[in-house]
């Protein structure tokens, strides 16, 4: 198959890329390797594999448009994004082209140029809002939502309150009227945390690896171990490790499916908490925390665990790496670009 992966470069996309190389088909890869990290998951891909390559921004993607016309992909992966809701707060302009403007020019050239291929969008948990609606309960060390006991589905209302959710819900309710009106193959998923190897987290995007990297580091160095958030600690995402991720979008890319949306995580088994998580990282390295609590974000969700049934149900898919083994497995990968 010929496969295009915006934001290739990644940290979800090289991690695909990996595995749809190995497995033989042709990839068109776009990525500005701006990211950290980027340009080092460029050369481990390029260590291992040969592919087409383009170091463009997707907001400039017409520019490659008779590229991507000759290659003639059957699927595009749209995974090219601004990924921080800090970030979209201090330039929502850039956030908009990044995230709703480029979608909106890759669904023109499928409908007047490509209309056999399908595309496949990483969206997000964010469309939803900060679920103030919703009833909390608390306990210590986490809150949780009442009525909602296996999680949040794709039926609960839209409610985009930040710059990041408003350009990432546009471009996910541009995919899906597309679907509707110029039968534009597709699929959005919407993701809830993921976790994993080729991450390379900073301090507003890839929250577990940031926390990983910071236990580790106080370890390393004999540090008084502190963590500085936002919020008590006690908000809770269900979280998804990377190579399950990668399953479930090899398993979208072979599907029939189209003009779905689906909800994406780890679901109600894998749900975690700040404070648990600083539990399980002190445990692992023995060796004591504290919080500086800090002011809540703006547009931050005290939860949000994703109802996992109806991808389980139409896509056969169910993620197998426990949130245990995939600390273990994170703690590893830190260890190695430490």
């Amino acid at each position: 198959m010929n496969i295009l992966v915006t934001g290739g470069c990644g940290f979800l996309g090289s991690n695909i890329a990996n595995e749809l190389l190995k497995s033989g088909n042709n990839l068109m890869i776009i990525d500005n390797l701006q990211r950290l990290g980027s340009k080092i998951n460029l050369k481990w891909l390029n260590e291992n594999h040969d592919f087409a390559f383009y170091q463009k921004d997707i907001v400039d993607v017409e520019k490659i448009s008779n590229e991507i016309i000759d290659f003639s992909p059957d699927t595009i992966l749209h995974l090219a994004g601004q990924v921080a809701m800090t970030t979209s707060l201090e330039d929502p302009y850039r956030d908009f082209q990044v995230n709703t403007l480029s979608t909106f020019k890759i669904l023109e050239l499928i409908r007047t140029k490509l209309p056999n291929t399908k595309i496949i969008y990483s969206s997000t948990n964010k469309v939803y809002g900060d679920l103030e609606h919703l009833r909390y309960l608390e306990n210590d060390t986490r809150y949780k939502i009442e009525n909602f006991e296996n999680g949040i589905p794709e039926d609960i209302r839209l409610e985009m309150s930040s710059p990041y959710g408003c350009s990432k819900g546009a471009a996910d309710q541009y995919i899906l009227d597309y679907s509707k009106n110029f039968n534009v193959k597709s699929i959005v998923f919407r993701h809830s945390s993921i976790f994993g190897k080729r991450q390379f987290s900073t301090f507003d995007q890839g929250w577990i690896g940031w926390f990983v990297k910071l236990a580790i580091d106080a370890k390393i160095n004999k540090q008084k171990l502190v963590y500085n958030i936002s919020g008590n600690g006690k908000q809770v995402r269900d979280v998804l490790f990377s190579d399950d991720l990668v399953d479930l979008y090899i398993k979208a890319i072979e599907s029939d499916i189209s003009g779905e949306v689906f909800n994406i995580g780890g679901g109600v088994e894998n749900s975690l908490s700040l404070i648990e998580l600083f539990n399980k990282t002190s445990k692992k390295l023995d060796i004591p925390y504290s919080m500086n609590i800090g002011p809540w974000r703006s547009s931050d969700q005290k939860v949000f665990v994703s109802d996992i049934s109806k991808v389980k149900q139409q896509l056969n898919w169910n993620p197998k790496i426990s949130t245990d083994k995939g600390l273990d497995e994170m703690f590893e990968w830190v260890n190695t670009i430490n």
